[in-house]
């Protein structure tokens, strides 16, 4: 994300909500949040939106709520992340977190009044994945967290949701050269508190994604 995406007004509703939190909570990142991770890498996780208090106030994807506490465990199990812990005490990113292979990003770059975009401003956000996952030249697998995600990822490849359902754990072949496809609850606290997804089941999704994108030592 460039210095222009980080004051992108493309979105009225987005803005102003940003804008309000700008002068309510002064210390937090209040923007468009920028994606984490190298563009070489070959894998690319994509989320829903940034969370209030986590990577709207953090300003790093996944990092101050609950979803990273599942995600970023994840992500260090699997040898894509430095550390398992997104944060440098309480509040803040922690700086010496680094992603290997990897790079997270969300379907909708800004907080939406009550975590909820409308359809209209998750198409419009789809012109900055659709950069991204152009802009990423060793691209080989796509996880989507969620069903927008799912959807946002198949539109910014140019193809329809409906010939490739969303679920948990599913992988799609997409027509070459496209990405490999993997699918997978959100992360989210709601789904961790009601058992829809389990640490276990999580970390299946990666254990998948690993034989797809193995470790430099583990190819050839």
């Amino acid at each position: 994300m460039t210095h222009t995406d980080l004051e992108c007004v493309a979105c009225p509703r987005l803005a102003a909500h940003l804008a309000d939190l700008r002068r309510r909570e002064t210390d937090w990142h209040n923007r468009p949040v920028p994606s984490f991770g190298p563009l070489a890498a070959r894998l690319l996780v994509v989320g829903l939106g940034p969370g209030e208090k986590g990577a709207n106030r953090t300003g790093r994807p996944f990092t101050g709520d609950v979803a990273g506490e599942l995600l970023y465990p994840a992500l260090y199990h699997f040898g894509f992340a430095s550390a398992a812990e997104p944060l440098d005490g309480d509040k803040s990113a922690n700086p010496r977190m680094r992603l290997m292979d990897a790079r997270i990003t969300n379907a909708v770059r800004c907080l939406p009044p009550a975590n909820k975009p409308t359809s209209a401003e998750i198409r419009a956000c789809n012109l900055h994945l659709r950069r991204e996952i152009a802009a990423m030249p060793r691209l080989a697998a796509i996880l989507a967290l969620g069903g927008v995600a799912h959807q946002s990822v198949l539109r910014a490849l140019c193809l329809s949701p409906a010939q490739y359902p969303f679920g948990h754990n599913l992988r799609y072949d997409l027509p070459a050269p496209l990405p490999i496809l993997f699918t997978s609850y959100h992360c989210s606290g709601y789904n961790w508190r009601t058992g829809r997804l389990s640490r276990e089941s999580f970390e299946r999704v990666f254990a998948a994604l690993r034989k797809e994108v193995p470790l430099a030592a583990e190819e050839n």
